[in-house]
C-alpha cells in the first residue's frame, strides 16, 4: 500500500488565521446561494423524479401548444364564416326589400291594368260604328283605337317585367338562403371540432398542472432536506473561512466547473464533501476505495468497516472526520489537531459546492483512518 507523508500544520498559526479571517468578516463566506446536495440519495431520487416529470410536463406543454394552435385556427375559420354568413344575410335582406317593392309595383300595375281593362270593356260595348259616329273625324277615331291598344300593351309589358324581376329576385334569395345554410353547417362542424380540441387542451393543461405541482412539492421537500442538513452542519460550531486558495489541491477539472456537473474518479459528483475527502485520501495515501459512487457521508463509516478500514472517535491528522448529523451527514479532512479542537478542510459545508476551512470541536465525530 503506497503512502505519502502527511503535510503538517502549525496549529497556533492556523487558529490565529481563523481569528484574523473572522475579524475581517469571512465568517459569512459563500452564504448567498444554496443548491440541493444531490449526493444525498433521497434528494437525488427526488431530483431524478423531477427530471422525468419535467420531461412529461414539457411534452404536455408542447401538446397543449399544438391544441391551442388548432383551437385558434378553428376559431378564426368560425369567425370568417360568421362574417360571410352576415354578408349573405345582409344581401338576402336587401333582396327581400326589393321583392316587397316589386310586389307593390306589381299590385299597382295590376290595379291600373284592371281599371284599363274595365274601361276597355265598357268601350267594347260600343260598336265601331258608334265610336266612328262619336268621333269628330277619322283621325280622332284612329287615335282612340291606337291609344287603347298602346295602353293595353304598356300595362301588360310593365306587369310582365315586374313579374320577371320578382322571379329573379326570389331565385337570388333562394340561392343566398342556400349559401347561408351551407356556411352555417360548416360553422357548426367547426364549432364541434373546436369544442373537442378545447376539451383536449383543458385535459392536457390539467395534467401538466398536476405534474408541475408534483415538481413543486418535490422541490419543497428538497429545500426542506437541504435546510435540515445546513442546520445539522452548523451544529459543528465552526466558522468557515476561504482558506487555501488552491482548495486543498482539489483538481481544477472538478473544482472549476458547476457543482454536480461531472463525476470524479470514484463516481462521486464533483464539489461534494465526499468527493473532496476521497481526493484527499487518494492524494495522501495513493488509494481510495470505490464505495458505490454516490454513498452519503453518513454511510462512509459502515463502508470503511466493511472494507476493513479502521474507524474511531479519536481525531488524527490525515483522517476523514464524519458528522452523522442530518439526512446524509458531512465529510471533512482533518488538517490539524489540538486537543479536542480540530482544523478541517472541506467542500459543500454550505451546500453550495464551495471550498472552506474551519476550526471545530472534534468530539462526537467518527474518524476513518485510511493510513
Amino acid at each position: 500500500m503506497l503512502k505519502q507523508k502527511v503535510r503538517k500544520f502549525n496549529v497556533t498559526y492556523l487558529l490565529a488565521a481563523v481569528f484574523v479571517a473572522s475579524a475581517f468578516g469571512l465568517a459569512t463566506f459563500y452564504n448567498s446561494y444554496v443548491r440541493a446536495d444531490q449526493f444525498d440519495e433521497q434528494i437525488q431520487a427526488l431530483r431524478s423524479q423531477n427530471a422525468s416529470t419535467q420531461q412529461v410536463s414539457d411534452s404536455l406543454a408542447a401538446q397543449a401548444n399544438s391544441y391551442q394552435g388548432v383551437v385558434d385556427s378553428l376559431s378564426q375559420q368560425i369567425d370568417s364564416l360568421q362574417q360571410t354568413i352576415v354578408a349573405y344575410q345582409q344581401q338576402s335582406d336587401a333582396v327581400q326589400v326589393e321583392i316587397v317593392q316589386k310586389q307593390a309595383d306589381l299590385d299597382q300595375q295590376k290595379k291600373v291594368l284592371g281599371e284599363d281593362i274595365k274601361a276597355m270593356y265598357l268601350e267594347g260595348q260600343i260598336s265601331t260604328l258608334e265610336i266612328l259616329a262619336s268621333s269628330s273625324n277619322l283621325s280622332d277615331f284612329v287615335n282612340k283605337e291606337v291609344g287603347r291598344s298602346a295602353v293595353q300593351n304598356k300595362v301588360k309589358s310593365s306587369v310582365d317585367e315586374i313579374n320577371t324581376l320578382k322571379l329573379q329576385l326570389e331565385q337570388k334569395q333562394r340561392e343566398l338562403d342556400g349559401l347561408i345554410k351551407d356556411q352555417q353547417a360548416q360553422q357548426a362542424q367547426l364549432q364541434t371540432t373546436e369544442s373537442q380540441q378545447s376539451q383536449l387542451l383543458a385535459f392536457t393543461e390539467e395534467q401538466k398542472a398536476t405534474y408541475d405541482q408534483q415538481i413543486k412539492a418535490n422541490n419543497s421537500q428538497i429545500a426542506s432536506l437541504r435546510a435540515q442538513q445546513i442546520a445539522a452542519n452548523r451544529t459543528l460550531g465552526g466558522v468557515p473561512v476561504a482558506g487555501d486558495p488552491n482548495h486543498g489541491g482539489y483538481p481544477a477539472q472538478w473544482a472549476d466547473v458547476s457543482q454536480d456537473s461531472t463525476l470524479d474518479s470514484w463516481g462521486m459528483l464533483n464539489r461534494e464533501c465526499v468527493s473532496y475527502t476521497a481526493w484527499k485520501v487518494f492524494q495522501a495515501y495513493g488509494y481510495m476505495p470505490y464505495w458505490g459512487g454516490v454513498g452519503n457521508a453518513n454511510e462512509w463509516p459502515g463502508d470503511a468497516q466493511a472494507a476493513g478500514i479502521p474507524t474511531g472517535s479519536t481525531p488524527k491528522v490525515g483522517s476523514v472526520a464524519i458528522s452523522m448529523a442530518g439526512g446524509f451527514g458531512h465529510a471533512m479532512w482533518v488538517e490539524a489537531v489540538n486537543g479536542n479542537t480540530i482544523y478541517v478542510s472541506q467542500y459543500n459545508y454550505d451546500l453550495a459546492g464551495h471550498y472552506s476551512e474551519m476550526s471545530i470541536n472534534g468530539s462526537g465525530l467518527t474518524y476513518i483512518y485510511f493510513q
